[in-house]
């Protein structure tokens, strides 16, 4: 033994556990780990199992037609388009839902806070109003349901760059007004609603919850590469989004322009929720409910890790639900609604979980 590990009484650290002060089995990055490593792939494993599963059984569950044959693919066919749906959905909300989140630096709010589905609500309600049932009838076209989603881009672009102009524009002042501008248009709406004729009410009615049926798949080949390319530009700026989780103060030290890139950011999620709500209608606890738990099981900082687990969770519990409610029991119309209630619960847990907002 030597003079001085004698005098010290033991060896002095090597250069490994220096680096991992939890021990050797430590990592620095995504994962904490070797075992939260192979937790998480098997947890993303075990998804992806699901998410097949779930879209075989939608394709194949009692088509008692012979496998194959032309009959047999004309309903696989239709269903496909319902599957395709619910895909695009929960791409949309669970990737605005996890980026929005980041770019707030808040895990409770989402992108409705800021009034998108309050606007789309309004639109609809509007319709029925000045030109009653034939109005719906009237935004069902492209055009119509590209102007609805250039409403709602639109207004959140124009809220962002007024919000986060000037030397006192900042992001809970945006949440705030948000909020506000939000609450102004659904009770517009619910004034428009109270004056119209029962029957009118009642058709309007099934257009104020999402509903995977109501979606026009017609506008599926424009929806489809809209929502890839902007939850792709989403994923490309993952490295981004975890520095950007840091905060103002660590970002900008780290050479980051914080406020452009919130911008980049809640522009995108912008386009993904008009997509998905001009096409489906308002879902507003999905994307929470997802988010919530993707951060729970994917236990990590890394948004490469936590949006595809976020994405297939929603595809999961959305396409879980729609199979069970459509295919096993005749509840269809109450898909949106369980879902909802599911997420609203969570929303609450989570809330008297943590004491605060």
């Amino acid at each position: 033994m030597s003079a001085d590990t004698a005098t010290t009484g033991s060896a002095q650290p090597t250069a490994s556990a220096l680096t991992a002060p939890g021990g050797p089995d430590r990592r620095v990055g995504a994962y904490t780990s070797r075992g939260h490593r192979r937790r998480y792939l098997l947890i993303l494993g075990g998804l992806i199992v699901l998410a097949a599963a779930i879209a075989i059984l939608m394709l194949t569950w009692d088509n008692q037609h012979p496998i194959f044959s032309e009959k047999w693919w004309r309903i696989s066919r239709m269903r496909s388009e319902s599957l395709i749906v619910i895909a695009l959905v929960t791409l949309c909300h669970s990737f605005a839902t996890v980026a929005f989140q980041t770019a707030t630096n808040n895990r409770l709010i989402t992108p409705s806070i800021m009034g998108f589905e309050s606007l789309y609500i309004l639109i609809q309600t509007a319709a029925v109003f000045f030109f009653g049932m034939s109005g719906l009838d009237q935004i069902d076209g492209f055009g119509q349901f590209l102007l609805q989603s250039a409403m709602m881009v639109l207004f959140a672009v124009l809220l962002y760059s007024w919000l986060f102009s000037g030397r006192l524009g900042n992001l809970h002042v945006m949440l705030l007004v948000g909020i506000i501008i939000g609450t102004g248009l659904g009770t517009l709406s619910t004034f428009l609603q109270r004056m119209l004729d029962p029957n009118e009410f009642d058709v309007l009615r099934a257009r104020m919850f999402g509903n995977v049926g109501n979606a026009n798949t017609d506008y599926l080949w424009f929806v489809i590469p809209v929502c890839i390319v902007t939850a792709g530009s989403i994923w490309l700026l993952a490295r981004r989004l975890n520095v950007v989780a840091l905060g103002s103060e660590i970002s900008t030290n780290l050479g980051m322009n914080h406020r452009r890139q919130v911008m980049l950011v809640l522009t995108l999620v912008t386009v993904l929720m008009a997509m998905s709500t001009a096409l489906v209608g308002p879902m507003t606890f999905l994307g929470f409910l997802v988010a919530t738990l993707a951060y729970s099981l994917t236990d990590t900082h890394d948004h490469r890790r936590i949006l595809p687990v976020a994405w297939l969770l929603g595809f999961v519990v959305l396409g879980g639900a729609y199979f069970l409610l459509r295919h096993v029991l005749p509840m269809v119309d109450t898909v949106t609604i369980i879902v909802e209630l599911i997420g609203g619960i969570t929303f609450l847990i989570v809330v008297l979980r943590r004491g605060r907002l």
